[in-house]
C-alpha cells in the first residue's frame, strides 16, 4: 500500500525505448505511484528540449518533483520512489542490500553497453563505424550474461531493484538485438520468464521506438 495521499504530482522525462526509463516505470508501478506520475517524452538529441536545463547531462530519465526540483539518474529516482510507499521495499536495508545494489549496477552497465552499440550504428557514418569499440561493448554484455547464467538463483524470493534492472537489461537486448542472447543462456531465459510472471509491470512497459 502506498502513502500516495501525501505524494504530490511528478513528471517523468523519458522515452518509450529507454531501458532506464522502463526501470523507473516498473518501480513506480510496484510502489503504487504511477497514477501520480505524468510521463513527458524527452529528446536527448534536441538542444531545444528543456531536458538539458532539468539535467545538465541531457540524459534520461529525470523526475521533476512538485516543487520543480529534478532528480536523476534512474538509480536515484528509483530509491526516491521506494521511499514514498509503505509496501515491500525494492532497496533492502538488511544483508541483501549490497548484493541487490551490485546486481543493479551490473544491469546498468549492461544497458549502457547496449545503448553505446546502438548509438555507434545510429549516429556514426557507416564508413567510420568503430568495430573495436562495438566489440568492447559487446564483450561487456557477454561476460555479464555468462557470469549471471551461473550465479543467478533460479527462483525469485523477494523482488529487489537488482532484479528490475536485470529484467530491463535483458528486455533491451531483446528489443535492440533480437533476443540473440537467449539460446546461449537458458537459465537466464527461464529467470526472465519467472520475473515476467511475478511482475506484470514488465509486460506493461514494453519498449517501442
Amino acid at each position: 500500500s502506498a502513502n500516495i495521499g501525501k505524494t504530490q504530482f511528478m513528471i517523468l522525462r523519458s522515452s518509450t525505448s529507454s531501458p532506464f526509463g522502463r526501470k523507473v516505470k516498473i518501480t513506480a508501478i510496484h510502489c503504487g505511484l504511477m497514477d501520480k506520475i505524468s510521463v513527458d517524452a524527452a529528446n536527448t538529441m534536441d538542444p531545444e528540449d528543456s531536458l538539458r536545463t532539468q539535467n545538465p547531462l541531457g540524459k534520461i530519465p529525470v523526475l521533476i518533483l512538485d516543487d520543480g526540483s529534478a532528480l536523476f539518474d534512474s538509480r536515484v529516482i528509483c530509491e526516491y520512489l521506494d521511499g514514498l510507499h509503505s509496501g515491500a521495499k525494492l532497496f533492502p536495508q538488511n544483508a541483501q542490500r549490497w548484493p541487490a545494489l551490485t546486481l543493479a549496477a551490473l544491469a546498468d552497465g549492461m544497458m549502457d553497453a547496449g545503448i553505446l552499440q546502438v548509438y555507434e550504428y545510429r549516429y556514426r557514418p557507416e564508413n567510420i563505424i568503430h568495430q573495436d569499440w562495438l566489440d568492447l561493448q559487446a564483450a561487456k554484455a557477454e561476460r555479464s550474461l555468462t557470469w549471471l547464467e551461473s550465479t543467478l538463483p533460479a527462483t525469485l524470493e523477494t523482488i529487489h531493484i537488482g532484479h528490475i534492472g536485470l529484467a530491463c537489461a535483458l528486455g533491451y537486448l531483446d528489443f535492440r538485438f533480437e533476443g540473440v542472447w537467449r539460446p546461449r543462456y537458458p537459465a537466464l531465459t527461464r529467470w526472465l520468464k519467472t520475473f515476467e510472471a511475478a511482475v506484470p509491470a514488465f509486460a506493461e512497459t514494453m519498449p517501442a521506438d
